[in-house]
């Protein structure tokens, strides 16, 4: 059996495809599992191959990036999950960390660069681009506009909280607990509404900043 990390290419463009698969080529410890031209094809060659690194564009037809990062992890949570994109806004960013990728880079990264963060991916580790590494230590010290409320967290909350920094959905969160998925509603909106924070990302960043949990969902 090949120790060599098997990754998987997801990009619309077969130019971009062939390159990555030729960059690979040069390297020992690195294979070509498979390739993927949309989103849908990615999800469903990430589930089938089980490669080591899945590197994966966000904008795609069929399914966009985030959508199938979602799906991946929902479906494998160890999956692991490198984006290669030439797009560094704030809504992409989050949720592509939130929903479970580890590494984020964009393509105009060098070819050292890309391959360093796949073997990074592959060993469990965080990679971002600068450009993004900054914006994430932007949000986790930005403070929120209003002070939380001196009533605390309960331990429940506290699990819940470290879930969604995870990625995870409501139904997965509820699984993962036994009990109901409105109940889980019920302590996200109890957690944002104490933390006076607006929304899941700023929650998962919150988490993350407080040491609840990692960028790499461990």
């Amino acid at each position: 059996m090949s120790d060599r990390i098997r990754v998987l290419v997801a990009d619309d463009h077969p130019i971009v495809r062939q390159g990555l698969a030729a960059l690979l080529e040069t390297q020992p410890d690195l294979e070509l599992a498979a390739e993927a031209v949309d989103g849908a094809e990615a999800v469903e060659k990430a589930l089938a191959l089980r490669p080591d690194v899945i590197l994966l564009d966000l904008v795609m037809p069929n399914m966009d990036g985030i959508q199938a990062i979602q799906e991946i992890v929902r479906r494998n949570p160890q999956a692991r999950i490198l984006v290669l994109t030439s797009f560094y806004e704030d809504e992409r960013v989050f949720p592509a960390i939130k929903s479970g990728a580890s590494g984020y880079l964009l393509k105009d990264s060098s070819p050292q660069e890309l391959l360093k963060a796949i073997r990074d991916v592959h060993q469990g580790q965080v990679s971002l681009h600068p450009t993004i590494a900054l914006k994430v230590v932007r949000e986790l010290n930005q403070e929120t506009q209003l002070p939380p409320t001196e009533d605390p967290l309960t331990a429940r909350e506290l699990e819940v909280l470290t879930f969604l920094a995870k990625g995870l959905s409501n139904d997965e969160i509820a699984a993962r607990l036994v009990i109901s998925e409105r109940t889980v509603g019920t302590h996200v909106s109890n957690i944002l509404g104490k933390l006076q924070l607006a929304n899941r990302t700023q929650a998962a960043l919150y988490a993350l900043r407080e040491g609840l949990a990692s960028l790499n969902g461990t």
